[in-house]
């Protein structure tokens, strides 16, 4: 009997000690239904924007992988095509929500205080990034930035955008995000197995890190694009202007010389002698 009472009481433990911002964590506790429900309530729900949805993909991809239950435990691994179809599919459903949200209610839903789960920056950043961007590369591209892709949605329903344009987009953001985040950790398993073993506890800041970086890298070879862009305008508006000025002058000499016509004439033509 206290046999089970003390099994009973470390169970509970075990469960209450769940970190929620842990990926390991999530993934031993809650499986594949779990990495479905996290990816919608990130994408749909503004209280979701916490879960870390970047590094909870790249270990799924690990855990689905062969050497799963070497790293995890026994009866961790996860279905690959489960992920590969589930995933971005939770992906889309949230993003959906969260788009008929803003939709529906406008700015009334960000007219809040600031608190711990919620900041007007976020919303403020969401915004900055779809008038930048543009509505479709804005929804592709906030797939791969923590707390835009939460926030982006809602926001793209309150600024008008269609959502049968914003699920076209919200669909290509959700797979390359989902899938790909999934096949990179499924593909490096083995690799990372051989180089760390069952110690992934001890990498996942490096490996989030490096999560981070490939997800911004969408982001900074966007803003080249914009800025060199932003440079060749200006050029091409310098040397209209130029050319512009040029005409205008031109013009201005042949209207006072159809005006004008004797103003040109010998200089001593019609003297008096």
């Amino acid at each position: 009997m206290a046999v089970d009472t003390a099994e009973k009481t470390r169970a509970l433990t075990e469960s209450v000690a769940l970190n929620p911002l842990d990926p390991k964590d999530l993934l031993q506790t809650f499986g594949l239904v779990g990495v479905w429900v996290i990816l919608f309530a990130e994408t749909g729900l503004l209280v979701g924007f916490f879960f870390p949805g970047d590094s909870l993909l790249f270990l799924a991809g690990v855990a689905a992988s062969p050497v799963a239950d070497a790293i995890f435990g026994d009866g961790t691994r996860l279905s690959l095509a489960g992920l590969l179809i589930g995933g971005p599919i939770c992906a889309i459903l949230g993003a959906q929500l969260g788009h008929w949200l803003g939709a529906r209610y406008g700015r009334r839903m960000f007219e809040r205080p600031n608190s711990r789960l919620f900041k007007k920056e976020y919303v403020e950043k969401a915004e900055y990034y779809f008038q930048k961007f543009g509505p479709a590369k804005a929804v592709v591209l906030a797939r791969f930035i923590p707390i835009v892709r939460t926030f982006l949605n809602p926001v793209a329903g309150a600024l008008g955008m269609p959502a049968r344009q914003f699920l076209m987009w919200n669909i290509v953001g959700a797979v390359l995000w989902v899938d790909g985040i999934l096949l990179i950790g499924y593909l490096l398993a083995d690799r990372i197995y051989k180089a760390i073993g069952d110690k992934i506890d001890h990498y996942i800041l490096p490996v989030v890190a490096l999560i981070i970086l490939i997800s911004v890298l969408p982001i900074f070879i966007e803003f080249l694009r914009d800025r060199r862009a932003r440079k060749r305008g200006e050029a091409v508006a310098v040397v209209a202007a130029a050319s512009a000025a040029g005409a205008v002058e031109a013009v201005r000499e042949k209207f006072d010389h159809d005006e004008h016509p004797h103003d040109r004439r010998h200089p001593g033509h019609g003297q008096e002698r």
